[in-house]
C-alpha cells in the first residue's frame, strides 16, 4: 500500500485478517484492506478516485466496483466484529454505550429518512437514525452494532417499505429501546464483556428500557429528564381501606412522588474531577441521593391527588439500589453502599 509505514499495514492487514474470511470473493478480500487503509490513512480527499491512486493504482475498477456496487453480506461479519471488539476492549471495567447516531439526508427515498431530531446538529432535521451500541474501555471506543430506526411515516406505509426494499422482518414498528434491548441481547449472548450499560436520556425517559435492564440482571446508568416522578427510598406501599364500593386491588405508595430535580435541591453538592480532555480537565459537581423511580400506574392517594405507583414495578427493584446524578438514573448490584461516580454531565447525581 503506497503512502504506509510497513508496520502500519501489517498491523491492519493482521487487525483485518478475520474479517477478509468472511468476505467470500478473493477481489473483496484484496480490496477491503485498500479501501480502509484509504479511509483511515494520510491524505483529506477520501472519494473513490483519490483513494484508488493513492492505494490501489492500477485498480480503479475493482476498487470503484467494490465501494459502490459490490454486493456483499454484512451478517457474517457482526459476530466477528462483537470478538473482536471484546478481545481488544471488553471486560468487567467496559462499558456498553446506548446512543443514537444521525444521518442528516435530503430527499425521501433513502430508508428511513424522515424530518427527526438530529444529534449531530442539535436540531430537528431530515435525517436517518440509527440506534448505536459501543463497547469502551478507557478512552477506547469500538462501535459494535448500527440498527437503523424507522419512524411512523416509514412503518405505517407498507407500500412504500416494499418500495424501498425493507425486508419483511425489520418492517414492524419498533421503538429505540426496543432496539436498543435486542441489540443488548446480541451482544450477551456473542460473550462480549461489559460492567456496565451507559445511555441518555432519550433511553432513559423509557421506563420499559429501565426494566428491561434490570431484568436482565445489568448494571445501568442512564440519563432522565430532571422531571422524572421519584420517591424518597422510604416510601412505602400501603393498602388504604375504602370508604365505598369493592376494596383495592393494588397497593399505593403513603406519599406522593416528587420530580428529580426537587429531590435534589437540598442535597449536598462536590466537585469532582475525572479526567483530562482536550480542553483541560473535565469536572463536575455531583450529588447522590437514594431514590425508587416511579414507574408504575397512577393511583388515587388518599385524597392527596394523583400518585404513581412505586409498586410492582418500581419497588421490584428495591433489592437493588439505583444512582442517580445530575439526569442520571443508574442500577447497581444489591450491597453497594455508596453510588457509583459515573458519567459526565454538569450538575447533579441521584443514585437509587
Amino acid at each position: 500500500m503506497a503512502g504506509m509505514s510497513s508496520n502500519w499495514e501489517s498491523d491492519l492487514e493482521s487487525w483485518l485478517k478475520p474479517f477478509l474470511e468472511h468476505l467470500g470473493h478473493k477481489a473483496r478480500r484484496r480490496m477491503c484492506p485498500l479501501y480502509v487503509a484509504g479511509l483511515i490513512g494520510p491524505g483529506d480527499r477520501k472519494s473513490v478516485a483519490p483513494l484508488a491512486e493513492r492505494f490501489a493504482p492500477g485498480d480503479y475498477d475493482q476498487f470503484h466496483h467494490f465501494v459502490a456496487a459490490g454486493v456483499w453480506e454484512a451478517a457474517p461479519l457482526e459476530p466477528e466484529l462483537l470478538v473482536q471488539a471484546d478481545k481488544l476492549v471488553g471486560g468487567s471495567d467496559a462499558v456498553l454505550v446506548i446512543d443514537d447516531t444521525a444521518m442528516p439526508k435530503k430527499g425521501r427515498h433513502s430508508v428511513g429518512v424522515a424530518p427527526q431530531y438530529a444529534s449531530a446538529l442539535g436540531k430537528t432535521a431530515n435525517c436517518q437514525t440509527l440506534v448505536s451500541l459501543t463497547l469502551a474501555r478507557g478512552e477506547v471506543p469500538v462501535t459494535v452494532a448500527l440498527r437503523l430506526f424507522l419512524p411512523e411515516s416509514w412503518t405505517n406505509d407498507r407500500a412504500r417499505l416494499k418500495r424501498a426494499g425493507v425486508p419483511i422482518e425489520y418492517r414492524a414498528a419498533r421503538t429505540k429501546p426496543e432496539i436498543a434491548l435486542a441489540e443488548i441481547d446480541r451482544v450477551i449472548a456473542a460473550g462480549v464483556r461489559f460492567g456496565c450499560v451507559l445511555a441518555d436520556a432519550g433511553y432513559g425517559l423509557s421506563a420499559p428500557f429501565r426494566q428491561g435492564l434490570t431484568q436482565r440482571g445489568l448494571t445501568w446508568a442512564v440519563g432522565i429528564p430532571l422531571h422524572l416522578k421519584v420517591y424518597p427510598v422510604g416510601v412505602q406501599m400501603i393498602w388504604p381501606r375504602a370508604e365505598r364500593g369493592r376494596p383495592r386491588q393494588h397497593a399505593i405508595p403513603n406519599i406522593l412522588s416528587i420530580a428529580a430535580e426537587d429531590m435534589l435541591a437540598g442535597a449536598k453538592w462536590q466537585a469532582i474531577t475525572w479526567r483530562t480532555g482536550t480542553k483541560g480537565k473535565l469536572k463536575a459537581r455531583f450529588a447522590a441521593v437514594r431514590v425508587r423511580t416511579a414507574d408504575g400506574p397512577p393511583q388515587r392517594n388518599q385524597g392527596q391527588g394523583s400518585a404513581t405507583s412505586a409498586g410492582r414495578r418500581g419497588l421490584a427493584d428495591w433489592r437493588a439500589p439505583r444512582v442517580r446524578r445530575e439526569k442520571i438514573l443508574s442500577r447497581q448490584p444489591a450491597g453497594r453502599r455508596k453510588p457509583a461516580q459515573i458519567g459526565r454531565h454538569h450538575q447533579g447525581a441521584m443514585g437509587l
